[in-house]
């Protein structure tokens, strides 16, 4: 005989308040088991989304990032002749000669500095990402000392804001504009002229070139063309790849970390739902051995506390996947590894860390209800009855 599934339930119901308590317990390790996770899925899709599988970047070779690269005049020329680069409608090569620098601002309300990228880049560099959007203010001049800036920065740090000067690269920068970069590593940038942070740098090179290819299926070809000209020492990456390899250091801090830590925290929600199975085992011994007398098997025992214990699991990974849910009207800023640069990023619940967050918590039920579940099953019905 299989005992009904509703008196788990009822078990469950009439020990409201321990029920509470161990769910309780579970729900915070969920919840902190799933920020991690949520955390981590915001930072790649932070620094992915920034990328675009029709542009390829080019770097100097070996460089791991744009601000160790240096990539020369000609050699940006002689990629804006590849045929694999898409045109615009006046013929011309959809190419984005870019420049970084990073520089430090001071945060607002705090009063500490942080290093900023600062992008130097050709309006055709606006045009190869439809993602950013100017959403206050205008779009800087070519040939002038104007930047626009990311919302993050905008909101982060002084001196930002549309009509404020900014002061690096020995002049002052007047803030003619703030753009969206639809959540992007963008959004923590400041942008101007190519040319004119060139000149303010004293640079002899470009860091970067973006070349938007007129297929993202084109990329190998563009690849192979670039490999073999012997002028062009470059390496050639997807952005999207690219940028997925500037979070990688970040993410797997952040997920061996979190992890390690939810790990040793589920340890002692386990140890929680297992003492309150072992309580409701001590205090039903007389009704399991009455379910024995009346013919419900030893397994039919063992299945109904398993089953009552990953209830209650589940309905603590439930309650903290809700409120972990809460966590993506927020956003973080960290420096980021690779570059050297804040960062900003928000959480992301996925469906994957749904189902990665409910399986947690029910491996934490299985766990913590075994034993206790075995020795309800293991209860003599003689035993079981005279304890009553």
């Amino acid at each position: 005989m299989k005992i009904p599934v509703s008196y788990v339930f009822r078990n469950l119901w009439t020990r409201r308040l321990t029920t509470a308590l161990t769910a309780g317990g579970m729900a915070l390790v969920v919840f902190q088991f799933a920020a991690v996770l949520m955390l981590d899925a915001g930072l790649k899709k932070t620094l992915v989304s920034t990328g675009s599988a029709e542009n390829a970047i080019l770097l100097r070779a070996s460089a791991q990032t744009e601000i160790q690269s240096a990539v020369s005049r000609d050699q940006a020329s002689l990629i804006e002749t590849l045929p694999q680069v898409a045109r615009g409608a006046g013929g011309e090569p959809l190419v984005s000669k870019e420049t970084l620098v990073l520089v430090s601002l001071v945060k607002r309300g705090i009063d500490k500095p942080s290093n900023i990228v600062v992008r130097g880049l050709p309006a055709m560099g606006i045009q190869i990402r439809p993602q950013v959007k100017i959403v206050d203010g205008r779009m800087f001049k070519a040939g002038a000392s104007e930047v626009i800036v990311g919302k993050a920065v905008a909101d982060g740090f002084d001196g930002t804001g549309i009509g404020e000067k900014m002061r690096f690269g020995g002049r002052e920068w007047t803030v003619v504009g703030t753009f969206d970069g639809a959540k992007s590593g963008f959004d923590s940038e400041v942008w101007g002229d190519s040319e004119q942070m060139i000149q303010a740098f004293r640079r002899g090179a470009y860091s970067s070139v973006i070349a938007h290819l007129r297929d993202a299926s084109d990329f190998p070809a563009f690849a192979a063309a670039v490999a073999a000209d012997p002028r062009l020492v470059l390496d050639v990456k997807r952005e999207p790849a690219f940028y997925e390899e500037q979070s990688r250091q970040l993410s797997t801090f952040i997920s061996v970390l979190g992890i390690t830590l939810s790990v040793i925290f589920s340890i002692g929600a386990t140890i929680g739902a297992m003492i309150t199975m072992y309580a409701s085992v001590s205090n039903r011994t007389s009704e399991i051995g009455t379910l024995r007398a009346i013919g419900f098997r030893r397994l039919s025992i063992l299945v109904a506390f398993l089953l009552e214990s990953m209830l209650l699991a589940l309905v603590g990974g439930v309650v903290g996947l809700f409120l972990a849910s809460f966590l993506q009207a927020f956003t973080i800023t960290t420096l980021n590894w690779q570059s050297f640069s804040q960062l900003a990023f928000g959480f992301h619940l996925t469906p994957g860390i749904v189902v990665s967050t409910l399986v947690f918590s029910l491996v934490m039920g299985l766990v913590g209800g075994f034993l206790p579940s075995v020795r309800a099953a293991r209860l003599e019905i003689v035993d079981a009855l005279r304890a009553a």
